[in-house]
């Protein structure tokens, strides 16, 4: 059975991964020439996407590749000092088991893990799917597959020619994200410098191995900005509007704006779909049911939804019109828990008023002065869905249903099942 991917960065990776062990036939195609080493930003793999790394074999190397921020420098917008915050206490009160990694890094870790079994079509996309199973590309020849799935991000193509425009989906949440790579001129390593004022929030980590340090930018706006989606020069100019005057080192970061080798913008946007299916085509990851990126625990999301349709897949003898449905009623639960949690943290995140930023800025202290018991009982108070993401649990026999071992014999190759116990 032949299916066709489109998107290789961290979900469409991971499903082919799945897919070959269950012993289908996969083509990835991907807009890119070549795997994107942009600069990127880090992703949090919370436990069930570490499990599932784990059983994947590539667990040594995701924890390799950490970025490692153990401590933070929270600076509240006209004080003159920071609150000392340390991170290994916060992401404890949200996960048993936590990463965090550059998403280029990820990406290559899952590419290299399948890479052998899998076809992968660079520099290519999609441009129509015909409900027998012929694809067109821009460049290559027409080919006909059996099951389609977009993994090709928020503003997915497979989803637009299938489903619509995404103006019928997306639900902005009133924030934009931007993130650029400059030079570690602090020497950050393993810390991460935060800025928050009314309605923002910036921040800039660095590590040893990465060689430079990213900078992150988090703002509110009531409504919609007004910019083309490649416009990089509209899309700095709002950086620049939004973060003026903040902080002298937030000043300095925006200075390097024209010399970055590497920036991204969008607005932070969940998508919200009555069915992710239709015929022989599916969506997963960011593509279907983005909860908003940097907010949501889009990247965790997207592994375990990779999972989840690899093996109902196989459990359904590849049959879309069992798998598909199982599928979707198999992660409803941790979408709707995704977005809402997507919701409670931008709030939390880029507060709106003064005693908001007071709320962060104290919050963060006390979680990181309290022992651990009290510091998560604190969270679970405060913080809506505060361990949502140790909490998901996907189904044991995935990685080892009938329809695996027949094909490719991966009985009793894996450990226990994923989320708490």
């Amino acid at each position: 059975m032949r299916i066709l991917i489109s998107g290789a960065s961290v979900a469409g990776p991971v499903l082919a991964y799945w897919l070959t062990r269950h012993g289908f036939s996969v083509t990835v195609v991907e807009r890119a020439p070549a795997l994107r080493k942009t600069g990127g930003h880090a992703v949090d793999l919370f436990r069930p996407a570490m499990n599932i790394s784990e059983r994947m074999g590539v667990l040594a190397r995701v924890e390799e590749r950490a970025v490692g921020t153990k401590r933070m420098s929270l600076y509240r917008e006209g004080a003159r000092r920071p609150v000392r915050v340390d991170l290994s206490k916060v992401f404890g009160t949200a996960a048993d088991r936590h990463v965090e990694i550059m998403r280029d890094d990820l990406s290559e870790i899952y590419y290299d893990a399948a890479r052998d079994d899998v076809e992968y079509v660079f520099g290519d996309s999609i441009t129509a799917i015909s409900p027998d199973g012929e694809v067109r590309f821009e460049k290559a020849a027409p080919r006909r597959f059996d099951l389609v799935v977009g993994a090709d991000g928020l503003h997915s193509t497979v989803r637009r020619l299938v489903f619509g425009d995404e103006s019928r989906f997306s639900a902005f949440i009133g924030a934009y994200l931007g993130v650029m790579t400059l030079p570690n001129y602090s020497g950050l390593d393993g810390e991460l410098h935060i800025h928050v004022g009314v309605g923002r929030t910036a921040g800039m980590y660095g590590a040893r191995h990465l060689g430079d340090a990213r900078a992150l930018f988090l703002f509110h706006s009531e409504h919609e900005l007004d910019y083309a989606h490649r416009d990089v020069a509209r899309q700095k100019q709002l950086l620049r509007g939004a973060f003026a005057g903040l902080h002298a080192d937030v000043d300095r970061w925006l200075e390097e704006l024209d010399r970055t080798p590497a920036f991204y913008f969008d607005s932070i946007t969940q998508l919200h779909m009555d069915t992710w299916s239709r015929g022989r085509v599916t969506l997963v990851g960011d593509a279907g049911y983005c909860p908003g990126p940097a907010v949501g625990g889009s990247t965790t999301l997207a592994v375990v939804g990779a999972y989840v349709l690899a093996g109902e897949l196989a459990r359904a003898g590849g049959d879309q019109e069992r798998a598909f449905p199982a599928y979707e009623r198999a992660m409803a639960a941790h979408v709707r828990g995704s977005h809402a949690f997507a919701l409670s943290a931008a709030k939390t995140l880029i507060p709106t008023s003064r005693l908001g930023v007071s709320g962060l800025v104290h919050g963060a202290r006390l979680i990181s002065t309290l022992p651990a018991g009290p510091s998560r009982a604190f969270v679970r108070l405060t913080t809506k869905g505060a361990r949502l993401f140790d909490a998901m649990t996907v189904d044991d026999d995935y990685s080892s249903s009938p329809a695996t071992r027949d094909r490719v014999g991966l009985a009793g190759d894996h450990g226990s099942g994923l989320g708490v116990e």
